[in-house]
């Protein structure tokens, strides 16, 4: 039986849980809450800090729209759902932090369900974690796949994190720069195949393994000293999550298409970004280890 306030409540407890982390580890972050109402039904509850020593941008987001039309994203590779009124719950979570060498973060779970009078309704359950260095630590991007294969443990069998991993290389993958995003993590969609209880109980499981894969990074790397070489760096790199939001994001889609909030759906974008007309790096250089290393798709379990 779907339990929609059985899955609000875990989304807003959860929102909850990692904002008071991130403020623990970051005092000088101002937190601004702004509660939504979507005037076609719905709404949610945005959380952006900003202002912090140690993250420059933070945005963690609930939202729970529904309505009797679905927006076309949602039926671009589900044409049967046409007719059907619809209801959809996420987190959605990006973190921008200010020292280059702390990785940035994004973070979404998410749930939906589509109905019609006599009719069984069609939901499945969807999202994931993945990580973005500026600057590449191998015992980083492991401990981040551990965090990740241990999500997956007891869901699916033995192949979980594998199938999920290889969804997350693919997924976010900038086409038109023929480079991934980041290091990955975890992806999956139209997940329904568990029955409804176990993907509830796998949603709540990558959620609450974030927090245990991000923080100590963060940790790690927050009081590393950097330049304006590497804080250049991680401007031009920025430039690449905002490409790849705007271009190829079917969350972003979904939300500008069904109404939602225009400034929450863009509370992933960094706050500061810049281009650079046909940059290349320095060869054997910190920043072309990058591109050599970590931007190539790779069992990092076995590296």
């Amino acid at each position: 039986m779907i339990d929609i306030d059985g899955i609000k409540h875990y989304l807003l407890a959860l929102q909850d849980r990692i904002c008071k982390a991130l403020i623990q580890l970051d005092s000088d972050l101002v937190l601004r809450q702004d509660d939504w109402d979507r005037a076609s039904g719905g709404g949610g509850q945005s959380r952006v800090m900003q202002q912090g020593q140690v993250f420059e941008q933070a945005g963690i987001n609930f939202s729970h729209v529904y309505g009797d039309n679905l927006p076309p994203t949602a039926m671009a590779h589900r044409p049967e759902l046409a007719g059907r009124s619809f209801q959809a719950l996420g987190n959605s979570l990006v973190i921008h932090p200010l020292n280059p060498y702390v990785p940035t973060t994004h973070l979404n779970i998410r749930f939906f369900v589509a109905a019609k009078a006599g009719e069984e309704p069609v939901w499945w359950f969807g999202g994931g974690f993945d990580l973005t260095p500026y600057y590449g630590f191998k015992e980083d991007a492991c401990y981040w796949h551990e965090k990740a294969k241990a999500a997956c443990a007891g869901f699916g069998g033995e192949d979980t994190y594998k199938k999920y991993k290889a969804w997350c290389d693919r997924y976010f993958y900038l086409k038109h720069r023929d480079e991934p995003r980041g290091i990955g993590g975890l992806f999956y969609d139209d997940l329904n195949e568990w029955g409804y209880a176990q993907c509830f109980a796998f949603m709540q499981s990558v959620g609450n393994h974030f927090l245990e894969a991000y923080m100590p990074i963060v940790m790690k790397r927050m009081d590393t000293p950097y330049s304006k070489r590497e804080r250049d760096f991680q401007l031009y790199r920025r430039g690449r999550y905002v490409e790849f939001n705007l271009i190829h994001d079917r969350g972003t889609l979904f939300g500008l298409q069904s109404g939602g909030r225009t400034e929450s759906i863009l509370m992933s974008m960094p706050p500061l970004v810049r281009w650079e007309y046909n940059w290349r790096p320095e060869p054997g250089s910190a920043e072309a280890e990058l591109y050599a290393v970590f931007l190539k798709p790779q069992d990092w379990l076995d590296y």
